[in-house]
């Protein structure tokens, strides 16, 4: 199921709301952007924390942009567990598709 990520926009700090699939894997979360150096992956560089909504729920997140020995594991897993292989068939290095851990950042209201 896709969740929603909301990231500050890096000119204007509205709010930029993208569907994208999250990945769980051992317990903790990423993001892979399928398409490249989108406007998310920018947004999301320049911010270093976004939302993610889910099922009516939202979390907020520290993102780490993930280096590329890192991001080699995770991007193996996000291809087989999502049907987006079209998107590594047309930029198929790995460098390509920026990757995040996702750290939670918790509610201290």
């Amino acid at each position: 199921m896709a969740s929603t990520l909301e990231v500050p926009r890096r000119q204007t700090g509205t709010l930029q709301r993208v569907p994208v699939n999250v990945l769980e894997l051992a317990g903790v979360r990423y993001l892979v952007s399928m398409r490249g150096q989108t406007h998310w992956v920018r947004n999301l560089r320049a911010a270093g924390h976004c939302t993610i909504q889910r099922r009516g729920r939202r979390q907020p997140y520290l993102a780490v942009e993930l280096s590329e020995e890192q991001q080699s594991p995770i991007i193996t897993a996000y291809r087989a567990q999502w049907q987006v292989q079209r998107f590594f068939d047309q930029m198929p290095n790995s460098t390509d598709h920026p990757a995040f851990r996702l750290d939670p950042i918790e509610n201290r209201g």
